[in-house]
């Protein structure tokens, strides 16, 4: 039933928790996990291109972000790694962008059954679904697969 799950990966213990529903969810169905982790863009203000020094400001920025691209890399690496110890089959993704946006671009162009992803709100019932953070409740209501939100809280 559930043969492409999508988990999207903050780092988190919370991410943690909602990608060992995916494992369960993937040993039982004999699913590949796609671990996906969006490293967000920091914006750069237009007139960073009229000084040398904003220049240099931009292209640090640039080296952050391309740095915690590569160390949230090596983390989802390492967590999939111990999934293929127990044949369960596991790509990795690391991106740029804005995360909402990303994880439902990358929904539509892969064909995902269901996303498993933490959520950081605690409250109960509708009101739940009206207070969930803001990734979350934009992948709920925008996603074109079944999405698990996992509390990270529990």
């Amino acid at each position: 039933m559930y043969k492409n799950i999508l988990v999207p990966h903050a780092g988190t213990t919370a991410g943690n928790k909602a990608l060992a529903y995916a494992k369960e969810m993937a040993k039982k169905h004999q699913s590949k996990i796609t671990l996906l982790h969006v490293v967000e863009n920091i914006p750069v203000p237009s007139s960073i291109g009229f000084s040398y020094e904003r220049k240099a400001w931009a292209k640090d920025i640039q080296n952050a972000q391309n740095e915690m691209k590569n160390e949230m890399h090596e983390k989802l690496t390492e967590l999939a790694n111990r999934l293929k110890k127990e044949d369960i089959s596991v790509a990795v993704k690391v991106i740029h962008g804005y995360p909402d946006e990303e994880i439902i671009q990358i929904i539509k162009e892969n064909s995902f059954d269901i996303v498993i992803m933490a959520k950081r709100r605690k409250l109960p019932g509708l009101k739940a679904i009206l207070q969930l953070g803001s990734v979350s409740r934009k992948v709920l209501e925008r996603a074109s697969c079944p999405v698990m939100l996992i509390d990270g809280a529990k």
